[in-house]
Formats: structure tokens, C-alpha cells, sequence
């Protein structure tokens, strides 16, 4: 299914939160209007107002409060997109200049508090504590999890079971957060906890889907990026391979990674040590597996146009080429 033909049945609300969000964002302060200016035209697919319409036109009507949540939900994402950056020392972002880049950290922290203040007040001014609720929560996870992986990629320890608590909190938080404010909008609270729990297998298979993107796509075999190792990012492909490649192996790869992220050549030879362990198709099978059952809690759903487009946004996010 193209993106087009997931788009189809929410296309006038997608263009009506647009209008809202930009309202939103909207400031007294000329700095923070250019700066926020930027970032709106520079937004990704916008897959998580597509989940959330989606899911809200599945379970009943689209109103305000789906609007909100919308709004809530990508004010909140935006805002940590553009802290991550601060973290991570980012200059790009989706192959432009990040804020940070262009108007230094201080800013971009600034901005970023902004946006969460915004998601504080449009929850108090339509007195919808249920939603902010699920937005702290995420706030909190996000953190977490980002700190887990700082504390644990230093000693490259992390096993998998703690990568799929990193990945649950960092990435799959704010996609079963989407999914379950989708779900409250539309006063379906006894499908709340299971949209959460098919936000979060999906969020899992997405962040799978960019760890293997390092390692080259079916169309750019031999050209991968290798960026994960470079920035000493503990990724499945790679912890498989530490522990079940062998002793060499494990060896070699610690080596590389602690001391020649920086060698392109000895890049590539990490990439082709974790492609030939396996670390790849093991990656790609846990995926599929995660998509599969997050599949089959949509199947006691009635059929409906926006179920299968839903469906069909799964779908994507692990097909997608990029």
C-alpha cells in the first residue's frame, strides 16, 4: 500500500491539524516564531499524526479532542527531536541543518522547553488531564531510556534484553503514547491498553528497521553507513554478533568500536563481521515477529477503510526504503 492509499481516508483531517499545529506553535516572540517557522517546514512523513488519526477514525469519530492529541503528541515529538540533537551534538536532521546548528544549543533548549510548556497548557486549557498524563509518561520514559543507553553503551555490556528496554522506552513509548491518546480521544478507554501495546510492537519493528538500515538496504548492498558504529551505538544486529559470533569475533568488533570508530575502512569491516554473524537476518526475523503480533491485536476490530489503512502504515514502516 502506497503512502498515498494509507493517506486516503484521513486526508481532510491531516489538513486540518496542520492548520491547528501551526496555531499552536504560534509565539509573541519573533526568535521563536522563525525558529519553530523552521521546523514545521522541515517536518518528516508526519507517520505519527497518520497512526493516530487512523486509529481514532477506526474507533469511532474524529472531534476536538483527536485534534488535541494530535497536537499534544507532535509538539511532544518535535520537542525531543530537537533536545536529541542538543545531546547528540547533531548538526543535520533529515538531511538539513539542525537548530542547534543553526542558532546554537542555547536556543534549541529554549525552543524545545517551549514546546513542552505547550503541550502542559493545551492540556490544562481544555481540561484533558488524561491526556497529559500519557503525555508525561512519555516524557519520563524518553528520558529514561536515553540515559540507559548512555550508561550502558560506555561499557558496551548492554544485553538484549536491556537494547529492548532502551528501544521500548526511547522510540516505542511515543508511538504507544500515539496510539493510546488516538484510542481516549474517541471515548474507547476499554481499547486503551491494547492500542498502547500495538503502539509499542510497532514502535519496536520501526526502531529494528533503522538499526538495520547501517548495514545497507537490499538496493545498496556493500554500501552501508556504518553510523551506528561510529557513534558506538549498541544496535540488535551488533549485540547479536558480540554474542554469538564467537570469541574472535567479539574481540575484533569491541576493538573497532572502542578504538577506530572514526577508520572508515575498519568500519566496514565491523559491518561485514556483524552482517556474516547473522546479526542482520536475526534483527529482520525479530521484525517481522513484532509486527506479526502487533498485527493480531487489531484482528477482534471490525474491517473498515481505516483499519486497513492502518494495517497498511505497518506495513510501511518496515518496508520503507529509507
Amino acid at each position: 500500500m502506497t503512502v498515498k492509499e494509507i493517506m486516503a481516508p484521513i486526508e481532510p483531517e491531516m489538513k486540518e491539524f496542520e492548520v491547528r499545529f501551526r496555531r499552536n506553535m504560534q509565539s509573541k516572540v519573533p526568535l521563536l516564531d522563525k525558529v519553530t517557522h523552521y521546523i514545521i517546514r522541515r517536518k518528516g512523513k508526519q507517520m505519527r499524526p497518520m497512526f493516530l488519526f487512523l486509529i481514532a477514525k477506526m474507533l469511532g469519530e474524529v472531534n476536538d479532542k483527536t485534534y488535541q492529541a494530535a497536537s499534544l503528541v507532535e509538539l511532544l515529538h518535535t520537542a525531543s527531536l530537537v533536545h536529541d540533537d542538543v545531546v547528540d551534538d547533531a548538526n543535520e536532521r533529515r538531511g538539513f541543518f539542525s537548530v542547534n546548528a543553526l542558532w546554537k544549543n542555547k536556543i534549541a533548549v529554549l525552543v524545545g522547553d517551549y514546546m513542552l510548556s505547550k503541550v502542559l497548557l493545551l492540556s490544562i486549557e481544555n481540561n484533558n488531564i488524561r491526556l497529559l498524563g500519557i503525555a508525561a509518561r512519555a516524557v519520563r520514559e524518553m528520558s529514561e531510556g536515553e540515559l540507559l543507553q548512555i550508561e550502558k553503551a560506555r561499557k558496551l555490556d548492554i544485553t538484549e534484553e536491556i537494547y529492548f528496554e532502551v528501544i521500548r522506552q526511547k522510540t516505542a513509548s511515543l508511538i504507544a503514547t500515539v496510539c493510546e491518546a488516538a484510542t481516549v480521544s474517541v471515548d474507547r478507554e476499554d481499547l486503551a491498553a491494547q492500542m498502547r501495546e500495538f503502539g509499542e510492537l510497532v514502535g519496536l519493528a520501526f526502531q529494528l528497521k533503522d538499526d538495520i538500515f547501517d548495514y545497507g538496504t537490499a538496493q545498496d548492498i556493500g554500501k552501508p553507513t556504518g553510523l551506528d558504529i561510529r557513534e558506538r551505538k549498541m544496535t540488535l544486529p551488533l549485540i547479536y554478533a558480540l554474542n554469538h559470533g564467537g570469541q574472535e569475533v567479539r574481540k575484533e568488533l569491541i576493538n573497532i568500536v572502542r578504538n577506530h570508530n572514526e577508520d572508515a575502512a575498519m568500519v566496514r569491516r565491523a559491518v561485514k563481521l556483524v552482517v556474516d554473524a547473522g546479526g542482520i537476518q536475526y534483527a529482520s526475523d525479530k521484525m517481522y515477529a513484532l509486527k506479526n503480533k502487533a498485527l493480531a491485536l487489531l484482528e477482534n476490530i471490525p474491517d473498515s477503510q481505516s483499519k486497513r489503512a492502518l494495517c497498511g502504515l505497518v506495513e510501511y514502516t518496515i518496508e520503507r526504503e529509507k
